[in-house]
Order: structure tokens, then C-alpha cells, then sequence
């Protein structure tokens, strides 16, 4: 077996997740401020979709959308500034940890309303139909926004219309503080996509590889005029609900499995069995720290965002 793929994946996981764990140092430390949610332990999903994603395409993330920010291309030294309130953030500062956005990217940022993404994803896709571009719509949202009124209208919409949107559920089981089998009639819940007519499927998000072929097919078929898929891709937080959370509702065991299963220690496995030389795996995670410590030095070195440009970008 190859290891150059799972070696990419790797350190691209691990820049993820160096980022990550990075904010939340300069969270605790008091350098960012605000409610601040970690998708540690789901970058699988994020590194397997990076490439698919085309020049016209449209990401819609969560708040838990750092690493989607960064699979869209997103300069991490920009992202920290934004968090951090710096004027050199991706907007100016204004955005914070869950709205910032960088459409530039062909990212169109986080919403603190769960599940929000959706219906704004059916109208990038439905304008794509009038702008001439080979538009796909990526709309990413956890377990929970399953059980939102506005993404059930999304899907039914873009299944109406044929509309290339792909609906992507990170589920990692827990909506914010409670399981999504205490939640759900049918916890599997890429089965609801029947409903609407559309085709849908469950797969490991925790290996990069299979995201990009599973996920593949469905840019495939919306870029094809096949309409919308529903995709769930099955993860886990290694961390709290937000920075702060107690953490402390887990189920026996549940840590143990995570560890064993999340993208890192799957993709180290995988690099082992293929013979990839150890320094090479490490290695992986050490550039990722160095790039994310410059990154975020050069972020809190850079002026804080001017107050007296706050009505600056609003409509009088």
C-alpha cells in the first residue's frame, strides 16, 4: 500500500488540529474571548472533502468550522487574527470564532443558528443556475440540526428543484450535551434522505480516504444534474460541546473507542502498515505545531480591530 495519500491526509489533519488546540490555549489564557466550540477529533471529514471542492463551489460550516476554513485554503495566520480580534482577521476582526468567513475561499462561513447553513446553501446552488457556473453547494451540519424545521425544509426544497446541494451530517453522536440516540426514532439518520427522494449514505469520517470517494460521488452526481444527496459522516469530538464544558456525560468506554478511531490514530496505523518511516509520521505533527505557533504569534502581534470602524460594511 501507498503511503503518500495517508501521509498527506495526516499532515493535514494535524495542521487541524494543531490549530485547534492552539485556540484553545489562547481561549484559557484570556487572548480570545467568547463561546468558543472545537472540532477536535473530526478532521477526517474536512481533509477528505478539501479536494473535491471546485472553484465556484460553496462551503456553509457550522461554528465548529475552523477546519473547514482551513480546508477551503484559508490562511491560518488570518483565522487566529480573527479569533484573537485583530484587524488582520479574515474580516477585520468582526466575525470572531463562529461567524467568521472568507468567501474569497469559496468559503461562506460559520452560523451560530444550528443548522442555518442549509437553506442559504439551496440558494448559492439555485444561483448557480442562473450564473453560468458548475456550482455545488456544500452544507455541513451536526446530528443535532437533523431535528431542525429549516434544514427538513432544505432538503425537501432542494430535492423539489433537483438543486446540486450536497447535505453533509458530522455525527458525532452528541448534540451538544446530549446523545442523538436519546434524540431520534432511527439514530441512523442518513436513512431519512427516502423521504425526500434523494439518495443518501453513511460513512467513516474518520478516514480521509473514504470521505473523498464516498463524498466524490455525490459532487459527482450534483454536478451532473442529479440533484441532492444526504451524506452522514460518522465521527467524534475529542472534546467538550465549547471551551468550558465539563465534558463530564460520556459514556462508559466512549473515550477509549474515540482514541482508537479518530482520524490520527486511524491515519497512523494506516502509515505504519504501508512502511512509512516513523520520523515522516511525527514529523507530520511537529510542522503542524511550528506552522500554528508562528501563526498565531504573527496574529497576536497585529493590531486589535479599530472600534470606531464597527459601522463601517452596514447598511444606514
Amino acid at each position: 500500500m501507498d503511503g503518500s495519500q495517508p501521509l498527506a491526509d495526516l499532515r493535514q489533519v494535524w495542521r487541524m488540529r494543531a490549530f485547534e488546540e492552539r485556540v484553545r490555549e489562547l481561549r484559557l489564557a484570556g487572548d480570545a474571548v467568547g463561546s468558543i466550540h472545537l472540532g477536535i477529533g473530526q478532521e477526517g471529514v474536512a481533509v477528505g472533502a478539501s479536494s473535491l471542492i471546485g472553484p465556484d463551489d460553496a462551503v456553509f460550516a457550522t461554528y465548529r468550522g475552523h477546519s473547514w476554513a482551513i480546508a477551503c485554503g484559508v490562511e491560518p495566520e488570518q483565522l487566529f487574527a480573527e479569533i484573537l480580534g485583530r484587524a488582520t482577521g479574515v474580516n477585520g476582526g468582526r466575525g470572531g470564532s463562529a461567524h467568521l468567513t472568507a468567501p474569497a475561499h469559496r468559503f461562506f462561513g460559520e452560523n451560530s443558528i444550528v443548522g442555518a447553513g442549509a437553506p442559504i446553501a439551496c440558494g448559492a446552488a439555485l444561483a448557480g443556475r442562473h450564473d453560468g457556473t458548475d456550482r455545488v453547494a456544500l452544507t455541513v451540519f451536526g446530528d443535532g440540526a437533523m431535528n431542525q424545521g429549516a434544514v427538513h425544509e432544505a432538503m425537501n426544497f432542494a430535492a423539489a428543484f433537483s438543486l446540486p446541494v450536497v447535505f453533509l451530517c458530522e455525527n458525532n453522536s452528541w448534540s451538544e450535551l446530549t446523545a442523538i440516540d436519546e434524540m431520534v426514532g432511527e439514530p441512523e439518520l442518513w436513512r431519512r434522505a427516502a423521504g425526500y427522494g434523494m439518495p443518501g449514505e453513511r460513512i467513516d469520517g474518520n478516514d480521509p480516504d473514504q470521505v473523498r470517494d464516498r463524498l466524490g460521488d455525490a459532487f459527482e452526481v450534483a454536478r451532473e444534474g442529479g440533484g441532492p444527496t444526504l451524506v452522514e459522516a460518522m465521527t467524534q469530538r475529542l472534546v467538550g460541546h465549547y471551551i468550558g464544558d465539563a465534558d463530564q456525560y460520556r459514556r462508559p468506554g466512549e473515550r477509549e473507542r474515540d482514541a482508537e478511531n479518530e482520524p490520527v490514530a486511524l491515519l497512523t496505523r494506516r502509515l505504519h502498515d504501508a512502511d512509512v518511516p516513523d520520523d515522516d509520521i511525527t514529523g507530520a505533527e511537529r510542522a503542524a505545531r511550528e506552522e500554528m505557533a508562528a501563526a498565531s504569534a504573527a496574529a497576536l502581534a497585529a493590531p486589535p480591530a479599530d472600534p470606531a470602524t464597527a459601522e463601517e460594511h452596514l447598511y444606514a
